[in-house]
């Protein structure tokens, strides 16, 4: 008997079981709402969300961060204030390469972390939901909702669960 709003949480004693179930969960079509594992299990976290879009926002931000400082340090030293010292051309592009990287560094590592804080939706003062304390220690955990699995907790013993807590 399922409930709306029923939350079904699977704990795995191993990770072989626990990919195992992740794999037959996403080839059943059946939408896994989150995982946690003691260690990366990064082919389980990619069939759960997806690839990340992160690395080609992060190549674009770069791009875009590099044209913007080289922009303003061109208008800086040759349009709003040039300045001739000892003869040497204002545009003296080499001079520009060091401060370009920097900054370029700088602002892709302070929007990247704030466009992965966005699509994580985390924010100070977010309360914090814990499926089960045993996630960080030893254990591997699979979040099912009733809302999106008929029978969940079944599916879950079937695919190797060694204890199912079903939380409303």
């Amino acid at each position: 008997m399922t409930m709306a709003n029923t939350t079904y949480i699977g704990i795995f004693e191993t990770e072989e079981l626990f990919e195992k179930a992740v794999r037959e969960l996403h080839t059943s079509n059946i939408h896994i709402e989150d995982i946690f594992a003691p260690v990366p299990v990064h082919h389980a976290v990619r069939s759960v969300a997806g690839r990340s879009r992160l690395p080609t926002l992060a190549y674009f931000l770069g791009i875009m961060a590099v044209i913007s400082v080289l922009s303003f340090l061109y208008y800086a030293a040759v349009i709003s204030w040039p300045l001739n010292i000892g003869g040497k051309p204002s545009n003296a592009f080499p001079s520009f390469i060091i401060v370009t990287l920097v900054l370029t560094i700088f602002t892709v590592t302070i929007l990247s972390l704030a466009a992965f804080s966005i699509s994580a939706k985390l924010y100070p003062g977010k309360k914090v939901t814990i499926s089960d304390d045993r996630a960080t220690d030893d254990k591997f955990i699979i979040v099912l909702t009733s809302d999106n699995v008929p029978d969940a907790e079944n599916i879950l013993k079937q695919n190797g669960a060694n204890e199912v807590i079903t939380k409303i």
